[in-house]
């Protein structure tokens, strides 16, 4: 009975205390970091959220390791198993540390772009994610005692077939990083292509661009051909921006008045319009002579490219409405008929 017990003995209580590390773990992440989270959900510096969160699995498996490592010492097990069991167990802490480093750079970043320090693309995040996990697969072979000097000499012998290989891949991979650090092609930007596309960036991946047009339409385009392609983008170096809507009126009409109208209801949508600049002064310039007319500009601006949609909508409801009021006329197609016998008439 007693070497019976003193053999359950063995087993039980290293199996007790790793269970206590899982069980540790799972409290100290409900109650340790929850109060962390309470206090950083009340600080003006967002990334001590980020670092709550991206703790939240990697506490419970450090927990998880110690209580093994704990259990692993109370078996006292022959040396050679002992000595596997460590190594094993310190691979495991190595990558456990890798992955809260690689999660908490990853929502470091996203958290920058979303505060507009950084852009915000899936490229930075898997370039620094992958870099975070080969840095700490490095360290594993170096601590298993593989040296890493030869495997970096054939990766770089073997990099030239892959690069061959992979040629085309590469080369949006580095114009993807191109167009980011040249930084003039951003997520949330609104871009027009030289061939006619135009749009909200999206997202900037490894391998293309991602642009949503204003139909609800996703544009896809390989980051070799943005890297080289001719581009307008809206939002630099200020989204704000001036535009024109062409007015004409009938000929014979005093030029000066209309000048006063169109500048009055120009002022108006600037100042009480959503998405427009609210101190701004519109403008208004003649242009020159239509067929039947006397054509001009009414120089507007708003604040990003897709608010002046709505200015230049109420822009023209409301003068067509001040021009009907004022007795402006609004030009129509005027035909001169030569009659036969001389005469002419107008039609």
């Amino acid at each position: 009975m007693t070497d019976r017990f003193s053999e359950l003995t063995t087993y039980v209580v290293p199996a007790a205390v790793a269970l206590a590390g899982l069980v540790l773990g799972l409290s100290a992440r409900r109650t340790v970091l929850g109060a962390f989270a309470r206090v950083a959900r009340r600080s003006t510096w967002k990334y001590d959220d980020v670092l709550v969160e991206a703790l939240r699995g990697p506490v419970v498996a450090w927990c998880t390791l110690a209580g093994l490592s704990a259990a692993v010492a109370l078996l006292r097990l022959p040396a050679a198993p002992t000595r596997v069991l460590d190594q094993v167990l310190l691979v495991l802490a190595i990558l456990s540390v890798t992955w809260a480093a690689a999660r908490f750079t990853v929502r470091a970043l996203r958290t920058g772009a979303s505060d507009g320090a950084l852009p915000s693309v899936s490229l930075i995040a898997n370039v620094a994610a992958a870099g975070i996990y080969l840095l700490g697969a490095l360290v594993v072979l170096e601590r298993l005692g593989i040296s890493v000097t030869p495997i970096i000499t054939a990766l770089g012998v073997g990099g030239l077939a892959v690069a061959l290989a992979l040629q085309d891949t590469l080369s949006n991979l580095f114009a993807g990083i191109r167009v980011l650090a040249a930084g003039k092609i951003r997520p949330g930007d609104f871009v027009r292509l030289e061939s006619g596309q135009e749009g909200y960036v999206q997202d900037i991946t490894w391998a293309q661009t991602t642009i949503l047009q204003l139909p609800n339409n996703l544009v896809i385009v390989p980051n070799v051909k943005l890297a080289t392609a001719i581009t307008v983008n809206y939002d630099l170096p200020s989204p704000d921006q001036a535009f024109t809507v062409p007015v004409s009126v009938a000929r014979g009409s005093d030029l000066a008045r209309v000048e006063r109208v169109a500048l009055e209801v120009a002022r108006e949508v600037q100042r009480e319009v959503e998405g427009a600049v609210s101190d701004f002064e519109p403008l208004i310039r003649f242009q020159g002579y239509g067929p039947s007319s006397v054509d001009f500009l009414a120089i507007l601006r708003s604040a990003r490219y897709d608010a002046r949609f709505l200015l230049i909508h109420e822009f023209v409801r409301r003068i067509d409405a001040r021009f009907a009021a004022e007795g402006i006329e609004i030009p129509f197609p005027v035909r001169t008929v030569h009659l036969t016998d001389g005469r002419s008439g107008g039609a």
